[in-house]
Parts: structure tokens; sequence; C-alpha cells
């Protein structure tokens, strides 16, 4: 057998020249362990598409989510294309997670007000954030002085900068900025 790098900081190095995030990593890490473990610890260049498509079909009989089992789908596929470079394709005959019958829960602008007005502080500044400018809750959380962001989707995709939190945090402290006092206020998006 062929000394070298295991397979599992193959798979990190793979990530990380591609940028993406350290929670996709760790995601498609963990679910390449599950896979190896699932499989008998038999390195997957030696498994199939019979492997595979047990291991999903595994998962949706456990339970897990249809989104959970397509995050696990899409960790093997980053395995075999972009770590040992073998073509992958989604085997026929998996078991698929059910979708949930929920319907999400969506706030009249009204409620949505009254849910803003009574939050203070850095909490606000994120839900301001979250609902003016379709941030994510993890976006929000580690914007720093000086982040650029692209806003507007596919339509006219601007870069916008942010202040930051101190640039916030000094205005709201200013004589006449609204602080405490509140004579002005950033009207609610929509």
């Amino acid at each position: 057998m062929v000394s070298g790098p295991k397979l599992l900081t193959l798979v990190r190095r793979a990530i990380r020249l591609r940028h993406y995030s350290r929670h996709t990593e760790e995601a498609y890490v963990g679910w390449v362990r599950r896979f190896v473990r699932f499989a008998g610890l038999r390195h997957p260049s030696q498994l199939g598409g019979a492997e595979v498509q047990q291991f999903l079909s595994s998962l949706a009989e456990a339970g897990v989510s249809a989104t959970t089992q397509n995050q696990a789908a899409s960790a093997l596929r980053f395995l075999y294309e972009d770590v040992l470079g073998r073509q992958f394709a989604r085997p026929a005959g998996i078991v698929h997670a059910k979708e949930p019958g929920r319907v999400p829960v969506v706030l009249t602008r009204e409620e949505v007000r009254a849910v803003l007005g009574r939050m203070r502080g850095t909490a606000r500044l994120v839900a301001l954030l979250l609902y003016g400018s379709g941030l994510r809750v993890l976006e929000a959380l580690t914007l720093r002085e000086g982040h650029r962001f692209r806003t507007g989707g596919d339509r006219g995709a601007a870069e916008e900068g942010c202040a930051g939190p101190r640039h916030h945090a000094a205005r709201s402290r200013a004589p006449g900025a609204g602080g405490a006092s509140g004579a002005r206020r950033a009207p609610i998006p929509g």
C-alpha cells in the first residue's frame, strides 16, 4: 500500500484549497469518517456505488432529514471527485429521506416591528442586519470592520462595506445620535 497523507488530511487540504468554510470542512470530514466506518474501515477507493447507496439509504432509514442526507451525498461526491479523482454518479435505488410537511412561520411587518422594538444593543443590531440584508446568522455574527460583502443576489449585485460594531457603538453613544434618547431611529426595511 502506498504511504502518504491520511484520507481525512487529503479531504481537509482539498476543502481549504477551494476556500470552503470551516463549518463545511467539519461537516464533510464528519461524513467521510462516518462513511468509512459504515464500510468497515475500508478505504473509499476500494468502495463503489453499492456502498454509497447502502450508506445514504441507511441515513434515511435512521430518520435523518432530506437536507442531512443531501449534505452526506455532497460530501461523498466531493470525496470521490475532488479528493480521489474518480467520477461520482449518485447511485440509483437510494431510499430518500422524507421532506418535512411543516409550513414555515412568517411574521407580519407589525410583528417584526414589535419584536425588533423590544430588542436592544448588539442583539438588535444583528437582528436588523439579518432582517434588512438577508445575511445568515453566522455571517452577521462574524462581520468585522472593513468586511466587504455582496448584496442584490444575481440581479445588480453590488459590493458593500461594513462599518462594524465599533462604528455603531460610537454612533449610538454620540450626543443626539439617537442612543438612549431615541431621537434618531433607522427605519425598518420593507
